[in-house]
């Protein structure tokens, strides 16, 4: 879902395109379908099985992008692998469902319900009587009070990424019994099912120096179905074990391995069978994909079983044979993150400040083509995201992007003209190595200095940036061990070495874009891409240009209408630049040009996203079943600081309005459900209309995993059971676990 500022500058509005056309009320709603929510575009692909069909032990040796630097899930440098550890280790009152819906967990719960609303908000748990710490002390109220002082936020010595919702809390009791937790909360809070997951003992929340130190290299008290038994940096594996102590079903593996593999290796290791289980890029799907036949479409995987296209199978080249060999006995199993890529336009200053042009690049893009470049090649469902705030299936999704409109090249210039830009104008060229004009976005601003953001707002780009399509395919190798791994042969479309080249200058495109497409390198916390044009009307006028006609690029003041697309340049983010390329063409149609700008990894978020330094830019941004709480500090209106510094918590983009920022805390003091959803839709057709980000497509999930491994690969919304996980008993035709090799 670690992703940080200028002078503050007022963002530019156009009350005329708020109007009431744009923003009608039954758009806004987003019910007119009895169920906008719908169903998720593609389901679990985890090979399920039943438990009595799973041997008993077994080692699962599973990748992740590194060692977690700590194992406290509410500290800022959390990562993907801390969470990965905290599900298989500590409780969760809830859990999602393949749908993204949180669930009541019953290993630790009887039940949870608000059982008083006035004077007060009051949710009275009823905890599972075997639920256990692995040292043999009961869980209970001590465990959610001390959870609760320690985030709170009111108390400083103790180093939080987030507190919210634990800062509504008022008091904590016990209840009738030991097994009852009564919360009272001093404000209503709707999303009171996000709290307490997961939980941490009183010995970890207790104290300062516990909560910033004493989680951060072990736990030495758990209690799920494992146990953290080893960190082992040196050798970069975390050991997870059978927690003796579980009262649940007994966990099927005897022991999970996470080991640190980069993304760019994971082919070679896969093939040495040094894994059993990892995600991966497009290409080494594709690689890997030619060793087991598609499978048979399963319940639970909806439509993401259809088969990864990729080479025809009869006619495969020499290296594609190797590949076959190489990778016998292992599949792809695909589905989509909970998680989407987004297009963001920097309203804090230059054109894009002015939201009519923001609304005309938005008209200018073609969605809908963008999904298909991505997730076509792939074999899954191509649709566009149609909301910034839940994706298909989450009880808040509704598709309101009809706020803004779909792709109309004649709407997009008249925007466009209204704002001044016209074709054909005076523009004053610019000399070579001049920065592109019309862009404010480079220089440094008096006393702009670093604008202030929550402690998770600085850290979650890069913590939740997971690799959005992973590094380019492994080298072919001669060697049968595989493990030198194989570079992508598609060349860049930016081509060059110098960073910085404008669409439609030079004639280099991309060898096979849908290659690259999807899973590109980190999940570097944005959003969207626009809408796609083709040669239309030229403003104000409205009038057809002839089928072919160049369109003259657009003017005002003498300049160009030139923005700044900054995307980063790292091998694993070539889908990317290849999706830039094809944004600015899509712009290039109705007149604005843009100059891709190449940056390195390291510095993309940093220095160029957090701080401003962009005009549109590509990242991706997790979707939470608790938007009303997790999406408001990414949209939240940004306020001057008292030292002149801009607040921009999450929001990059630096546009929000006010009456967004009352429809989230509407929604999420709104304990009606049903209300509180419909406030979510409305905040997000407002979300649309202002033009800051324009969500693209659902990111895609793609798992190599041994044939034998049940009950885990790519799992979308669901949260993993990971007592169910294990290797089919012999007899499955499946190869031996790699315990048993």
């Amino acid at each position: 879902m670690s992703h940080e500022g200028i002078a503050t500058r007022s963002v530019m509005r156009s009350v005329a395109f708020l109007g009431a056309s744009a923003l009608a009320v039954s758009v806004l709603a987003g019910c007119s379908d009895p169920d906008p929510a719908g169903k998720p575009l593609a389901g679990q692909d985890i090979a399920p099985a039943a438990r009595a069909e799973i041997a008993d032990g077994g080692t699962l040796h599973w990748a992740v992008d590194a060692v977690p630097e700590t194992l406290n899930t509410f500290q800022s440098d959390a990562d993907a692998a801390t969470t990965r550890i905290a599900q298989a280790a500590l409780p969760s009152m809830f859990r999602f469902d393949a749908a993204g819906r949180p669930q009541r967990n019953p290993a630790y719960l009887e039940s949870a319900k608000v059982v008083e609303t006035e004077p007060k908000q009051v949710v009275l748990y009823k905890l599972n009587q075997q639920a256990v710490w692995s040292d043999g002390r009961e869980i209970g109220a001590a465990d959610f009070a001390a959870q609760w002082r320690a985030l709170s936020g009111k108390d400083s010595a103790y180093w939080t990424a987030r507190n919210a919702g634990y800062d509504r809390i008022e008091k904590i009791q016990r209840g009738d019994n030991d097994l009852e937790v009564r919360v009272t909360f001093g404000q209503p809070y709707a999303d009171w099912r996000s709290l307490f997951s997961p939980l941490y003992p009183k010995e970890v929340m207790g104290t300062p120096d516990a909560f910033n130190d004493g989680a951060r290299r072990k736990l030495k008290v758990s209690a799920g179905p494992f146990v953290v038994k080893q960190i082992d940096r040196k050798s970069g594996e975390v050991l997870l074990t059978r927690n003796p102590r579980w009262w649940g079903e007994r966990a099927k593996l005897k022991e999970i391995v996470l080991r640190a593999v980069p993304r760019d290796e994971r082919a070679a290791a896969l093939a040495a069978g040094d894994l059993d289980l990892a995600d991966v890029d497009p290409a080494a799907a594709k690689r890997i994909a030619l060793a087991a036949p598609p499978r048979p479409q399963s319940p639970s995987a909806g439509g993401s079983a259809t088969p990864l296209m990729g080479p025809e199978r009869r006619s495969l080249t020499p290296a594609q044979k190797r590949d076959k060999a190489r990778f016998r006995g292992f599949e792809v199993r695909k589905s989509l993150e909970p998680a989407y890529t987004q297009l963001a336009l920097n309203g804090g200053e230059g054109p894009l400040a002015d939201e009519r042009v923001r609304r005309g690049v938005a008209r200018a893009l073609d969605r809908e083509e963008l999904a298909k470049l991505v997730l076509s090649p792939l074999g899954l469902p191509a649709e566009p995201v149609g909301s910034h705030l839940a994706l298909s299936g989450q009880a808040a999704y509704a598709d309101n992007s009809g706020a803004i409109g779909g792709q109309d090249t004649a709407e997009a210039q008249a925007l466009l003209a209204d704002a001044g830009w016209v074709p054909g104008g005076p523009v004053e060229e610019r000399k070579k190595g001049e920065k592109a004009a019309g862009s404010e976005a480079d220089k440094p601003k008096k006393g702009s200095g670093s604008e202030k953001s929550e402690k998770d707002s600085k850290k979650d780009s890069k913590k939740d940036s997971e690799k959005e399509s992973g590094k380019k395919g492994d080298k072919d190798s001669e060697k049968e061990s595989g493990k030198k791994a194989d570079k992508d042969s598609a060349k860049d479309s930016e081509g060059g070495d110098d960073g910085t080249y404008i669409v439609g200058e030079d004639n280099k495109a991309d060898g096979d874009e849908g290659e690259h497409l999807a899973q590109d390198g980190k999940q570097y916390g944005s959003k969207q891409l626009p809408q796609g044009g083709v040669p239309g009307a030229y403003a104000p006028q409205g009038t057809a240009a002839p089928a072919g006609a160049a369109v003259r690029p657009l003017a005002k003041d003498g300049k160009a209408l030139t923005l700044r697309f900054v995307v980063p340049q790292g091998e694993g983010s070539q889908s990317l630049r290849t999706v830039a390329d094809r944004i600015g063409i899509m712009l290039e149609r109705v007149g604005i040009r843009t100059v891709i700008s190449k940056v390195s990894d390291e510095s993309y978020f940093k220095d160029h996203i957090a701080s401003g330094q962009y005009d549109l830019a590509l990242y991706s941004w997790p979707t939470s079943a608790y938007p009303a709480t997790d999406a408001r500090p990414i949209y939240a209106k940004p306020v001057p600081a008292a030292d002149g510094s801009l607040n921009v918590e999450q929001n990059y983009t630096r546009v929000g309005t006010d009456q967004v920022d009352q429809l989230f805390d509407q929604a999420v003091a709104t304990l009606d459900e049903s209300e509180s959803r419909s406030l979510i839709r409305k905040a997000d057709s407002r979300i649309w209309a202002a033009a800051g980000s324009i969500p693209l497509y659902q990111r895609p999930q793609l798992t190599a995993a041994r044939t034998n491994i049940a009950n885990a690969g790519a799992f979308g919304f669901g949260t993993p059971l990971y007592e169910d996980m294990g290797f089919l008993k012999k007899g499955s035709g499946a190869p031996a676990p790699s315990s048993q090799r």
